[in-house]
């Protein structure tokens, strides 16, 4: 699987897990393009439009992690949040190429196979 932003392809090293199964599948039916939002300083978040597999743990999060949250958001870090999430990979950029992709306002994340 993919992982665009803003059109731009983040290389990204994806947990293998049942939520990355599910949106890889969902990806192969076509691209999933989520409109994010800026969070808290540290982070942008999207709604997916629907629902998958979730094994939350309580972890903290640091620049470059992908994580789904509440079973149908995915989030994007450029900072450290603690919370319960299910993993999803981590963008394989040093750290200043992350901040700069997602912290300069709300961006595109598309995700295709």
């Amino acid at each position: 699987m993919k992982l665009y932003i803003n059109d731009t392809e983040v290389p990204v090293v994806w947990e293998n897990n049942a939520a990355v199964e599910a949106l890889a599948a969902e990806a192969g039916k076509g691209d999933i393009v989520v409109k994010m939002s800026m969070y808290g300083g540290n982070e942008q978040f999207g709604p997916l439009g629907k629902s998958y597999p979730a094994n939350n743990r309580q972890v903290t999060t640091s620049n470059g992690d992908i994580v789904l949250f509440n079973n149908d958001q995915i989030v994007v870090f450029y900072g450290s949040n603690t919370w319960s999430y299910t993993r999803l990979g981590k963008m394989a950029l040093p750290e200043e190429e992350v901040t700069e992709l997602l912290s300069n306002g709300d961006i595109t994340l598309r995700l295709a196979r």
